[in-house]
């Protein structure tokens, strides 16, 4: 790899032993990458605080600079963690105080996660805990360079806002956030960034769980390819970006797409393409979209439901709102748990407004910093889980061992207030 001056310096230690370590491991991954050099960033998305059984023993050990030497950059060396070099926020991570005795989430957990955020906050590391940073200030302008984890986060910085940033990892990320480097590979190339597939939209899709079923979809059907979308569809606004990007990480790896005449970056199907041929015509139609619903419903069987779970991605204040009216003046299943899942700015918003204490005196609860995926938790003794997100569905029952149905948010709200499943293919 070429290396400015600037790097090679770093490289070799004059800024300390943590940014030695950190550009140590940038040339490894860019070597291992192909790439010739390394691109400049100032917008970093990482993890650092998420609470582990290693991590509490390495922090027993020699505190947190132990921690993050092993865990975040690969290096057994006994450094000193400065200040971040560059803009950094931490992503999602464990439950807070605010869930705790809702679940067997230990604790000790919590008392540790704490204890992360204020050493790095002190290292100027900015606490926003979700998965949806764009919610909440961390905001890039187009052809910004990143250094994003999160595969929601990741496809909707490259396609929604016309920034840069591949999929990147836990020590990737620590290595940028002190360096203020990142390898110029993948999407912060030009050429990376054409369509593969084009998906002709042939049903109408407007509402929220329209889009996510349409991102799961084309997840599915292009892997970790970009597919240009043309055809019925309304113009999504965040939210209904929000899940289709997610659910298209999670059923393949899509990390950038087109949507013609909407996303910034190409305004006709012929720009989305470029100099590329479409690898495949794909057709979206009636019974591409019955096959969606009924693969996110193929895990669930029983009717009776103990768990809604809703906010992956991290609840809009816009969604947060729209639970609150399809609950207000009710109560929910005494067989039934709702957790909403949301980020600690919009949950002060939803406080402020009140949608907070609605969702309280209807029996739930709105929960930050986490989902029960990320925090492999539920309530008590659940077995069945509703879901408003193909990302959730296609995640929890693996890591949980439970069944789950796939629906609309009111769909979801309607389960919580009878303990029944009732969805219906849209």
């Amino acid at each position: 790899m070429h290396l400015t001056d600037e790097e090679k310096r770093m490289r070799d230690g004059a800024e300390g032993d943590a940014v030695a370590a950190a550009m140590d491991l940038l040339i490894r991954y860019g070597e291992a990458l192909g790439a010739e050099r390394l691109c400049d960033t100032r917008n970093v998305a990482g993890t650092m605080t998420q609470p582990s059984p290693a991590k509490a023993k390495l922090v027993e050990e020699g505190g947190w600079a132990k921690a993050f030497a092993v865990i975040n950059l690969d290096c057994d060396d006994d450094i000193d963690v400065p200040r971040m070099r560059v803009p950094t926020c931490q992503l999602q991570h464990g439950f807070s105080d605010d869930a705790a005795g809702l679940s067997k989430y230990s604790v000790a957990n919590i008392e540790l996660q704490g204890s992360a955020e204020s050493y790095f906050s002190e290292r100027g590391v900015n606490i926003l805990a979700t998965c949806t940073p764009y919610q909440v200030g961390n905001l890039p302008v187009r052809n910004e360079h990143c250094a994003w984890m999160e595969s929601s986060a990741v496809v909707y910085c490259n396609s929604v806002l016309g920034a840069r940033t591949n999929t990147e990892g836990r020590e990737s990320t620590s290595a940028a956030m002190l360096t203020g480097r990142i390898p110029d590979w993948g999407f912060h190339r030009d050429d990376f960034r054409f369509g593969s597939h084009h998906i002709d939209v042939q049903v109408p899709v407007e509402s929220v769980m329209d889009w996510g079923m349409l991102g799961y979809f084309a997840g599915a059907t292009v892997g970790e390819r970009i597919p240009v979308l043309t055809g019925r569809y309304g113009k999504p606004d965040l939210v209904r970006h929000k899940h289709f990007g997610a659910a298209a990480a999670s059923s393949g790896g899509v990390e950038m797409y087109h949507v013609v005449g909407v996303t910034p970056e190409e305004a006709t199907r012929e720009q989305a393409f470029g100099p590329k041929r479409p690898v495949a015509e794909i057709v979206y139609g009636p019974a591409e979209r019955r096959g969606v619903y009924e693969t996110l419903n193929a895990n669930g069987r029983d009717a009776d439901v103990d768990y809604v779970m809703l906010g992956c991605p991290h609840a809009a204040l816009d969604q947060i709102q729209e639970i609150c009216r399809l609950l207000d003046g009710k109560k929910i299943s005494d067989k039934c748990r709702l957790w909403v899942f949301t980020s600690r700015t919009v949950r002060t918003i939803a406080d402020q407004k009140g949608y907070s204490k609605i969702i309280r005196d209807a029996g739930g609860h709105l929960i930050t910093d986490t989902c029960s995926a990320i925090g492999q938790a539920l309530p008590p003794e659940t077995k069945v889980a509703a879901l408003d997100s193909a990302k959730q569905v296609h995640y929890l029952p693996a890591i949980m061992g439970i069944q789950a149905w796939f629906g609309s948010t009111a769909d979801c709200i309607n389960t919580a207030l009878t303990g029944r499943w009732a969805g219906r293919a849209p």
